[in-house]
């Protein structure tokens, strides 16, 4: 098609703009290239803006192009898939951008989703969905990256139970479908019904847990884990810690296991239901042993300021 018919796009994912120097290297190629991808109701460019540059470049008056029609958000979807899979790579900053875009247009999609579309981890989807300075409306459930809807809250693990205790022999497949949740959750509603436990976990309930237990669900403030990391810093400065391979290995064993940015109940809705109880009896483990630490290093300081 005419390359002078042809449009840039008014909002696409590379913000830095044109490559003088990738565009070059397209030029003096031998290689045919891809067609580039044009969105039919405005003519203006998808994907492909720099083969379109070194096509001018050349000379040439026309270039190969395939249609696509679809709203302008879906054309940036498609526009950020494909320059995260071919070409010239988008920067952090710009899959970043990209992914936020995203959320705000498709505010349902998991963080899995967008993230192999943007070409960053879910972790930091997740992180960009909770710290975002645009509003990004809220979705009472997510689209995962195999199309099915999975409903949040509890609702849906309550249904699954309901179905469970309606019909014991059910699979977890069809359970998971018809509770709009996946099959991992269903198999654990299953599991915890047959255990004779609550369907949903006390971190999932819309009730405020009892005052007993209300500690295993809190998580650390971030003002806690900055002192905590203040701390660290300090006592990684002081040099009867630092030349010393028992204070080297004790303020290894102190590290506080999670970055800031993380979430305890999305780490914890990401580990299989079978490597749970292991994990919970270490954690517990090492909780009385940094206890037990404590308290002797409470006794060692009053032994010192009493001597």
């Amino acid at each position: 098609m005419p390359i002078s018919e042809l449009r840039p796009s008014d909002s696409p994912p590379r913000t830095a703009g044109e490559n003088t120097a990738h565009t070059r290297l397209l030029a003096e190629s031998t290689t045919a290239p891809a067609p580039i991808v044009v969105r039919r109701a405005t003519m203006q460019v998808v994907d492909g803006w720099h083969r379109l540059c070194a096509a001018r470049l050349r000379g040439e008056k026309s270039i190969t192009a395939v249609f696509f029609d679809g709203g302008p958000e879906e054309a940036f979807v498609l526009a950020v898939k494909l320059n995260t899979a071919h070409g010239l790579p988008l920067s952090l900053a710009e899959r970043k951008a990209a992914a936020l875009r995203i959320l705000v247009s498709y505010p349902d999609w998991s963080d899995r989703a967008v993230a192999a579309i943007a070409g960053v981890s879910p972790k930091t989807v997740s992180a960009i969905r909770r710290r975002s300075p645009v509003e990004v409306p809220h979705a009472t459930s997510r689209i995962a990256r195999n199309g099915v809807r999975h409903q949040f809250g509890p609702q849906g693990r309550q249904r699954a139970a309901e179905m469970f205790t309606a019909d014991p022999t059910a699979s977890a497949r069809k359970v998971a479908v018809a509770a709009g949740i996946s099959v991992t959750t269903a198999k654990d509603v299953r599991k915890r019904l047959h255990s004779g436990r609550n369907p949903v976990p006390l971190r999932r309930s819309t009730a405020a847990p009892p005052a007993a237990d209300r500690s295993d669900t809190t998580p650390v403030p971030a003002a806690q884990r900055m002192i905590t990391a203040e701390m660290l810093h300090q006592l990684r400065k002081d040099p009867s810690l630092r030349f010393s391979e028992t204070g080297r290995k004790l303020l290894r064993w102190l590290e506080f296991p999670f970055d800031d940015d993380v979430e305890l109940g999305d780490v914890i809705g990401d580990i299989p239901s079978h490597c749970a109880p292991r994990l919970a009896e270490l954690a517990q483990r090492r909780s009385q042993d940094l206890h037990r630490l404590a308290q002797l290093l409470d006794q060692h300081t009053r032994g010192a300021f009493s001597a």
